[in-house]
């Protein structure tokens, strides 16, 4: 953790987590690895049938980089939660910026946790996922 624990208090900002722009080929290579092979996300021809402009990022590739911003500042083995929710899609070329805010410090089970506001936000300030992570304070 870049933080030591007993520094870590509401308030605390986690470092930001800033992606590259959203290509295609980052499409593709997601939908082989996660078996998500919607065409929605990498025909345009199919995402334009459906009412879209463009393709856009599949929803869980913005949740894993949500997790790569939480394990980038404590180890993975103490994240005890991370729940989401999509609130706007992320088009091809965007750039996601990954942010998290520490909201509350509590005892739960003998563990000091830290429970973490995160979010990504894309240039123009959209929000397209929000949500919390529960973390252990080593």
């Amino acid at each position: 953790m870049s933080t030591a624990a007993a520094d870590i208090q509401v308030g605390t900002e986690l470092p930001p987590l800033v992606v590259a722009p959203i290509s295609r080929t980052t499409l593709a290579l997601f939908a082989g690895a996660s078996g998500d092979h919607n065409p929605i996300h990498v025909d345009i021809d199919a995402a334009r049938a459906a009412g879209f402009d463009d393709v856009f990022a599949h929803g869980m590739l913005s949740m894993a980089y949500l997790g790569r911003l939480v394990t980038s500042w404590v180890p993975q083995s103490q994240l005890r939660a991370l729940s989401t929710r999509f609130t706007s899609i992320t088009p091809v070329l965007a750039q996601p910026t990954c942010t998290g805010t520490v909201t509350g410090i509590d005892d739960v089970d003998g563990e000091k946790r830290a429970t973490v506001e995160v979010k990504i936000s894309l240039a123009d300030g959209t929000v397209t996922l929000s949500g919390e992570a529960v973390v252990a304070l080593a």
